[in-house]
């Protein structure tokens, strides 16, 4: 029934602060897709993630992706196997770009002293770290309305330890949308997976979407699919839902 299942990182395959990656369940994950690029029996799985693009380029090549884009950087790239291709969304001016970097120093000068860095690596993005959770969830709000005010035009969302700001006509959604014209996939095929708000954007566009136990709650009424499993758990729980569908 399905050709591919489309996945978030963070809070998915590996965790969003910097525990390592459980190398013995994502070998489960590539074993799974080594079997399916070579019998074609059962759906690929590729990325959709927020992350900057070397980071969602490597774990493609860990989880043993040879050809199937993946969407990184919140669909701002993608970034295709088969010919080691870097592909920024064409819709993205020039303009746009000035305007990225002026609002990362604006950033950073009105909150380093909050203890906010800069997630280094994005391209077409702002994205703010901080430890605590409640830090990010107060400045947030903030950030958006000082955005507004100052003609930045950026979407501002919040994942547990990040603050992400994208611009208006880039989403997950865009970038599956360009990940599915590039591969032929028809949507009514393919699932997809994630746990924060930004991955409702994986929500609108596959035919199957699940999360693990610790998404947050509008991703839970969103999904077909809730895992009782966490994280990578709750990947491959899903997965095992897919095959006996």
């Amino acid at each position: 029934m399905y050709d591919l299942i489309i996945s978030d990182i963070d809070g998915c395959l590996s965790p969003e602060d910097s525990s390592p990656l459980n190398l013995v369940k994502l070998s489960q994950i590539a074993e799974h897709n080594r079997l399916a690029f070579e019998k074609n029996d059962r759906p690929k799985l590729t990325l959709c993630t927020g992350r900057p693009i070397p980071f969602a380029e490597s774990l493609c090549r860990l989880l043993q992706n040879p050809s199937i884009p993946c969407v990184a950087e919140n669909g701002v790239w993608l970034y295709n196997p088969s010919c080691n291709g870097y592909l920024m969304d064409p819709s993205i001016t020039d303009k746009q770009l000035e305007m990225v970097h002026e609002a990362e120093l604006f950033s950073l000068k009105t909150y380093r002293n909050e203890g906010l860095t800069l997630q280094p690596g994005k391209s077409a993005s702002v994205t703010l770290y901080h430890p605590d959770p409640v830090v990010l969830q107060r400045i947030a709000p903030q950030l958006q309305q000082q955005f507004d005010q100052n003609g930045f035009e950026f979407r501002v969302s919040l994942t547990l330890f990040y603050i992400n700001c994208d611009l208006p006509q880039i989403t997950k959604a865009s970038g599956i949308d360009r990940l599915l014209e590039m591969t032929g996939v028809d949507a009514e095929r393919t699932a997809g997976i994630g746990d924060t708000s930004s991955d409702l954007a994986i929500a609108q566009r596959v035919e199957t979407f699940g999360c693990p136990a610790n998404a947050i709650q509008s991703v839970k009424e969103a999904a077909h699919f809730v895992s009782e499993y966490e994280q990578i758990d709750g990947v491959l729980d899903f997965m095992q839902f897919l095959m006996k569908s």
